[in-house]
């Protein structure tokens, strides 16, 4: 991989996105006006605000991140940029790297916002510390964006990449622990929400709402997120075909 290159690459998707604003728009502000919504949905019971906030404030990043990211490669697939690029002396891993790196930095705005609209603005109650609750969100988010680049390969059509997300994240979300306790659900349903990396976003996010220091859990949850987003990473730039069909 060449560190040039990819740099290089993520600038270009930067400028590119520079001049779409309503994709911009949906990566910084939906999470906040979501969880804005989702105050006020529980303004009568600022309880359960405290107990589901936290979990929806990786949830929301992570699948807003995992939509535009899958539409926005796969647009560039389809338009014949992406096989341009690869004509090029152009590694599939600097490509998948440049685009992590330029979603990644809309990540770190999109998670900063939420969490701190989130805390301060919000009133959400957290034991833990504030920046452990950003560094979930913020891994969150990058999975998001590995999910999206990971299918994006898979979809022919800007239709088809949207189609993705029942398959693909409805299932983690009905799954997660959101709803009900995982140790609750059915011994299968149990085992599969186990290899589902939104589990483990949900717990590391649970972690810090109810401890005050990093505990050995939280540590694990956290290293899950983040290995599932560099594995799914290196997926994306396996499947990444050079000739658009």
């Amino acid at each position: 991989m060449n560190t040039h290159r990819t740099l290089a690459t993520a600038a270009r998707v930067l400028r590119q996105l520079r001049h779409d604003p309503r994709s911009i728009a949906l990566l910084i502000l939906v999470p906040c006006v979501m969880l804005l919504l989702l105050r006020y949905v529980f303004d009568g019971s600022p309880r359960t605000f405290d107990s589901i906030g936290a979990s929806l404030l990786g949830i929301f990043p992570l699948i807003t991140m995992f939509l535009v990211t899958s539409i926005a490669t796969l647009r560039e697939r389809t338009s014949g940029t992406l096989e341009r690029l690869l004509a090029m002396p152009l590694a599939k891993a600097d490509l998948i790297a440049g685009y992590a790196l330029a979603f990644g930095a809309l990540a770190i705005i999109q998670s900063a916002l939420a969490t701190g609209l989130a805390l301060w603005g919000l009133g959400l109650d957290v034991t833990g510390s504030a920046w452990l609750l950003l560094l979930v969100a913020l891994l969150d988010a990058l999975l998001g964006t590995a999910l999206g680049l990971f299918v994006s390969a898979f979809a022919a059509s800007e239709f088809q990449a949207v189609q993705f997300m029942p398959a693909v994240i409805f299932p983690q979300l009905l799954l997660c622990g959101l709803f009900t306790p995982r140790d609750k659900m059915q011994p299968v349903l149990e085992a599969l929400s186990d290899v589902l990396p939104m589990s483990y976003a949900v717990d590391g996010m649970n972690e810090v709402l109810r401890h005050p220091d990093v505990t050995g859990d939280f540590v694990r949850d956290a290293v899950i997120v983040a290995a599932c987003a560099v594995l799914v990473l290196a997926l994306g730039a396996a499947t990444l075909r050079r000739r658009t069909a």
